[in-house]
């Protein structure tokens, strides 16, 4: 059975605006639509409501996708906590499914944050924000996105003030508007955006 349309949500504008942009080279003809919410705790304070609702009307072929940033928290506890709330809906996710494709809900998490996708794919910073440095991906600390220390943000803002841009402070829903269009799903070296372009791409895949 083929999926026809998948609902997102997510728990800021700027992965909005980002996943707006990469969706349509991941899922092709599939439709969707973002949910965005005011931050991540008002995003889980409000899933248990907005799962059992799903769990009402949800059409076989639609699928729902959680996508929220790690931050500071324990990665398996974060993903426990997902998977606990989609099963008091009485949701089947991806992780529990016996059968390909047999699950309602994908829970993915950006580790750290969306900024982590932007250094997996520095092409399209640069085609952006072309005075950045090439070499950035080659350097240690940068060299796995998921793994930055000190804050991916910071980090992501510190290159790109040094480079010239955004003197007062990242404006990240900008930075997702002009950096999104130009990345590559399949040459994005940051883990955490391959697991979930791979979820999706299951999904897309008849």
């Amino acid at each position: 059975m083929s999926v026809e349309h998948i609902e997102v949500l997510v728990e800021e504008p700027s992965m909005e605006m980002a996943l707006r942009a990469l969706l349509p080279n991941i899922v092709g003809r599939t439709s969707f639509e973002v949910y965005v919410h005011q931050g991540k705790e008002d995003l889980r304070a409000r899933l248990l409501e907005r799962f059992r609702g799903y769990a009402t009307w949800l059409p076989e072929t639609w699928r729902i996708v959680v996508i929220v940033d790690r931050d500071d928290d324990d990665c398996a506890k974060l993903k426990a906590e997902l998977e606990k709330v989609a099963k008091a809906a009485r949701l089947t996710t991806r992780s529990t499914a016996r059968r390909r494709k047999a699950y309602v809900v994908v829970n993915r998490i950006a580790i750290e944050e969306l900024e982590a996708w932007y250094f997996g794919d520095w092409e399209a910073v640069r085609a952006a924000y072309p005075r950045v440095p090439a070499t950035i991906p080659s350097r240690g600390k940068y060299r796995e996105p998921d793994a930055i220390a000190g804050g991916t943000w910071e980090a992501f803002e510190r290159v790109l003030q040094k480079a010239g841009y955004f003197e007062e402070g990242l404006a990240k829903i900008e930075a997702a508007r002009t950096i999104a269009p130009n990345m590559s799903p399949k040459r994005n070296t940051s883990r955490s955006f391959q697991v979930l372009r791979d979820a999706l791409s299951e999904m897309a895949t008849p």
